[in-house]
């Protein structure tokens, strides 16, 4: 198995522990994307402003790795305070995809997240050939 490491030279830089992305095959792995800018630093205190940021980030990961939007198969979501959380994460989600199929997703409530993020995205996405 090849594997290509991914770095959105414009993106938020990756910590040493792990890669923006990782491409085998045709498949990006794109490792989770919080709300944060460039200098790790959270864009909002609230939850749509912070999902419209990590999606920023993580369609970087995607447009360096040579995908798109209309190529994510799958999205893992997690997400502080599920139950109060979970309609307007949604709804800053649903503008990003607009004109697009959403992928296949999964939604998990959690406790904690870093640098206290209310939400962090995590993708699989096709390379298309």
């Amino acid at each position: 198995m090849v594997k290509k490491v991914v770095r959105a030279a414009d993106g938020v830089p990756p910590l040493p522990v792990f890669s923006q992305g990782i491409v085998t095959g045709n498949l990006l792995y794109a490792s989770g994307c919080i709300g944060c800018d460039n200098d790790l630093k959270l864009v909002g205190d609230d939850i749509k402003a912070q999902t419209t940021r990590a999606l920023e980030n993580i369609t970087k990961v995607l447009k360096a790795a040579g995908s798109d939007l209309e190529h994510i198969v799958k999205v893992n979501v997690y997400l502080i305070n599920l139950s109060e959380n979970f309609a307007p994460m949604n709804e800053a989600y649903l503008k990003h995809f607009e004109g697009v199929t959403p992928p296949a997703r999964t939604c998990v409530g959690v406790a904690q997240l870093p640098v206290n993020a209310l939400v962090e995205l995590e993708l699989v996405a096709e390379i298309p050939q």
